[in-house]
């Protein structure tokens, strides 16, 4: 048995002002032990590492604070993602040491990788929670870091409102917050993350429940059948439904307006 999991989950968000709008779609996702993936590489047939394969975990998807220079052949950075989101950790006066660090995210399905937001919970070596990481990215390939320290851990859930500063939605400010509460996974899945705009209204709900299942090859093979192509089902839902509210009248903000509200945003989009 591997430490690392996958859960089967419902994501759902639901639109309170200026209009209702909401929906939920069923989802999978794994929970992958940063420790675990070089094993899981050898040990599954449909799991690889910066490698071709059903389902591929690559390190060029996540957290890029450094990279390899010199590289010719286009391949991925061989600094992991465990040393990046380390270095990371540090900048926060976060020491790992010999703790672990386990990632919630979509892996690359044949080739193709699209995460709206990843989460790392991170544990010392006794297995207590240090912080939480949201890792959230826009369809321009621009992300974001938000850090929650033991300061925001509430028994098992770490609870920040933090506002955000970056393009995630063509509907909904730059300058909003986002209102965390991570429940930390066991068994089950249950992670919100709510908006509020800067006069402290709640105007946008998001939930992401599940349960947790083996990671295994059948299993794998199961909800790759069930939801095939599931970065791609996402990005295009994420258009779908942003079409929906264009064809509602919501207010749309330009990715070229108000940049000077995008702080600290990691691979940062160019405009030509």
């Amino acid at each position: 048995m591997f430490t690392s999991s996958i859960y089967s989950a419902k994501v759902m968000h639901h639109r309170l002002a200026p209009k209702k709008h909401s929906f939920w779609y069923n989802v999978y996702m794994f929970y992958i032990d940063l420790d675990e993936v070089e094993t899981l590489d050898k040990k599954l047939r449909w799991f690889s590492y910066n490698r071709f394969n059903l389902f591929s975990f690559r390190d060029k998807d996540h957290l890029e604070l450094k990279k390899v220079k010199g590289r010719k052949d286009g391949g991925a950075s061989h600094i992991s993602t465990k040393q990046q989101i380390t270095t990371y950790l540090k900048s926060h006066n976060v020491e790992i040491g010999n703790g672990k660090i386990m990632l919630l995210t979509n892996l690359s399905v044949l080739g193709y990788n699209f995460n709206p937001v990843s989460f790392y919970f991170c544990f010392d070596e006794n297995s207590h929670p240090l912080c939480a990481v949201a890792e959230i990215s826009n369809t321009y390939h621009e992300m974001k870091m938000f850090f929650l320290g033991k300061d925001e851990l509430e028994g098992n859930t770490f609870k920040q409102r933090i506002q955000k500063h970056f393009y995630v939605s063509p509907f909904i400010d730059l300058d909003d917050f986002f209102d965390f509460n991570l429940v930390i996974p066991t068994e089950k899945l249950d992670i919100k993350i709510d908006d509020y705009g800067k006069e402290g209204n709640r105007f946008f709900i998001s939930t992401l429940k599940g349960e947790q299942k083996p990671l295994t090859n059948a299993n794998m093979l199961r909800y790759f059948f069930a939801i095939p192509m599931i970065p791609l089902r996402i990005m295009w839902l994420i258009h779908w439904q942003a079409f929906k509210l264009w064809i509602k009248k919501i207010q749309y903000h330009p990715k070229a307006a108000n940049q000077d509200l995008q702080k600290d945003v990691y691979k940062p989009y160019k405009q030509n």
